[in-house]
């Protein structure tokens, strides 16, 4: 069966769009509007990866004012949602970790900060390796420059011991590296003054027993945003630096397509085919919206067909 969409997949604000495939049916979580009660977090359903009706806010907040980039685990029957938090304790953005039975919710939050040493944690991204091991990966500031690498946001790779609760043990995976990452220059961070580069929005494929790490770059508000990787032969790297210097999956298209970035992957209704989801600003940017695209292996590098604006088909 064909089924045609046009990107964006759901017209209202939808950024950070993690999709979760579980008995049939699609779940998506991301960054958007707050409930009228101030729950964060939409969660969407679909049966086809196309047409999605939104089932309400997905988090029972436990205090803060900013919510950020959910994303969900299922282990043993329990659904695991990480994301980040401000303002809880007077504090900056931190990781925490909520559950619930059901992928709809309303997920309680689990009481705990799952990185309590770093000032800034933000996108975590869990990940089961094929022994069935989890593992955490997440975006913390660095203030070091250490060649080649440059100050400001990077990700990293933590084992966790049980759904809650990190080892402490974190490696880096990639660190801001090229001049297409730029978030701001001359920026005010922990009482200095730095050109700030980020990198964020890890997300995990095993592929041909390699380890493929997807990380969005570049300042999310403007058009340097896109999507690159970085690849290792053990889940926890070392992972080896890009071979070129820019946005090698998807970039922003002048006109049509604003900084496309902070994608998870899902497969079509058939598993024949597996997309990447990701969202994208209008060429107003009015709102970052959630966006799909088909995504291929071709001579063991990954592919994506895309940003796409116009008309396509899923099989």
């Amino acid at each position: 069966m064909r089924t045609h969409y046009k990107n964006p997949v759901f017209d209202q604000y939808m950024a950070d769009p993690f999709v979760l495939q579980h008995e049939g049916y699609y779940y998506a979580y991301g960054t958007g509007s707050l409930s009228p009660e101030g729950w964060p977090f939409p969660v969407l359903q679909s049966a086809d990866l196309v047409n999605w009706k939104q089932n309400g806010w997905s988090l029972i907040p436990s205090g803060g004012d900013e919510f950020w980039a959910p994303e969900v685990a299922h282990q043993d029957g329990v659904f695991y949602m990480y994301y980040s938090a401000h303002g809880i304790d007077g504090k900056d953005h931190q990781l925490r970790v909520a559950t619930h039975t059901s992928p709809l919710g309303p997920f309680q939050d689990a009481g705990k900060v799952l990185v309590p040493d770093q000032p800034f944690t933000i996108d975590a991204h869990p990940f089961q390796d094929s022994d069935g091991q989890w593992y955490l990966f997440y975006s913390q500031d660095f203030l070091t420059l250490d060649d080649p690498y440059r100050v400001g946001t990077g990700i990293v790779v933590d084992r966790l011991l049980d759904m809650c609760t990190l080892a402490g043990e974190p490696r880096v995976v990639i660190r801001p590296h090229a001049d297409w990452q730029l978030f701001k220059a001359q920026r005010s961070m922990y009482g200095a003054v730095y050109d700030w580069y980020t990198i964020e929005g890890a997300a995990l494929r095993l592929h041909n027993n390699r380890y493929y790490c997807f990380f969005s770059g570049g300042a999310w508000e403007q058009d340097n945003y896109g999507i690159s990787y970085v690849v290792a032969d053990h889940v926890i790297g070392p992972y080896s630096l890009p071979s070129t210097h820019q946005q090698v999956l998807l970039r922003s298209v002048p006109g049509r397509v604003i900084g496309p970035g902070h994608n998870s992957f899902t497969t079509s209704p058939d598993s024949d085919q597996e997309y990447i989801v990701y969202h994208a600003w209008d060429p107003g940017m009015t709102a970052r919206r959630m966006c799909i695209d088909k995504f291929d292996w071709v001579n063991g590098k990954p592919i994506v067909h895309g940003p796409t604006w116009t008309p396509q088909t899923i099989t």
